[in-house]
């Protein structure tokens, strides 16, 4: 077993990892620990340690850890941990992993697994995958806008404060896309995998991230009060009904780019449009409880 640990995760929560790393080794499994120095450096990482042949890379870092290690370990029969330390570990509550370091070392123990389907993103000749969600139009400017020592050390409260910057300053415009070649036109939009968006805020009921396919949640409008508006059925579950907000099934979604506008993925910013979205070419194996 590898664990491959992001130390700018998150609020860095070193006790979390050590303390799974003395209760594995407790038990008799041997694991090797390597840091990623840089961004990209956790997929150059785990498609080593596939291609060694090793039976489990454990991503200990937040979302964006996690897509980088499934990018470097994508088509290899190697299973994927999961030791959350991000700031929001929306994936985590997707797949309802513990949280505290015995359940989670007795989870890597036991290696049970299921299937995780990401998603794929192409901009220009550029390609990264996601696991949980991409939005383009606010949250997106939100990432893009948010600084990293914020983001670090504040965790979720980072993203929060940051979009309280952005209202007063985003120019909401309504852009197309293309959704299996129907056009479509919104605010803002997040292609889903997972039902969770934020941490354990409910987005899109109807997500599955264990087979192909997206859940794409369409924002009308996205005015100052729109955002408030949104933001507040979020934090009490009740988006999901929200007037405003159409929700589509899809497996192959456009941004045609004739509006440059900011990308995020799983958290970190993932360029501009033009996008072309679809399922990863196969799923991966992620260990859960």
């Amino acid at each position: 077993m590898i664990v491959i640990f992001n130390p700018a995760a998150g609020q860095r929560r070193p006790g979390r990892l050590w303390a799974v790393l003395d209760l594995l080794i407790e038990h008799g499994i041997k694991v090797e620990l390597a840091e990623t120095r840089h961004p990209g450096h956790a997929t150059e990482l785990a498609r080593q340690a596939a291609a060694s042949g090793t039976d489990m890379i454990v991503a200990a870092g937040g979302d964006g850890t996690i897509a980088e290690i499934a990018q470097g370990m994508i088509g290899s029969p190697t299973r994927l941990g999961i030791l959350p330390l991000g700031s929001a570990n929306v994936l985590a509550h997707e797949l309802t992993l513990p949280v505290r370091a015995k359940a989670i070392a007795s989870t890597l123990a036991f290696r049970r697994t299921r299937p995780l389907w990401p998603g794929l993103v192409q901009a220009g000749q550029r390609q990264r995958l996601f696991v949980q969600m991409l939005g383009v139009g606010f949250d997106a400017q939100v990432v893009h806008h948010l600084p990293l020592p914020l983001k670090r050390f504040t965790g979720r409260i980072a993203y929060a404060a940051q979009s309280i910057r952005e209202i007063s300053r985003y120019r909401s415009t309504r852009f197309p896309v293309i959704i299996d070649g129907q056009p479509h036109e919104a605010a803002t939009v997040i292609v889903a995998k997972g039902r969770y968006y934020g941490g354990p805020f409910l987005l899109a009921p109807d997500a599955a991230s264990d087979s192909p396919g997206f859940s794409i949640a369409m924002f009308q409008q996205d005015s100052t009060r729109d955002i408030l508006k949104y933001g507040l059925q979020l934090l009490f579950g009740q988006l999901p009904a929200c007037t405003g907000l159409k929700f589509l099934r899809g497996r192959e979604i456009i941004f045609p780019g004739s509006t440059i506008l900011p990308a995020q993925a799983d958290g970190d910013p993932a360029g501009h449009t033009p996008l072309h979205i679809g399922d990863a070419p196969c799923p991966l194996r992620v260990v859960v409880p």
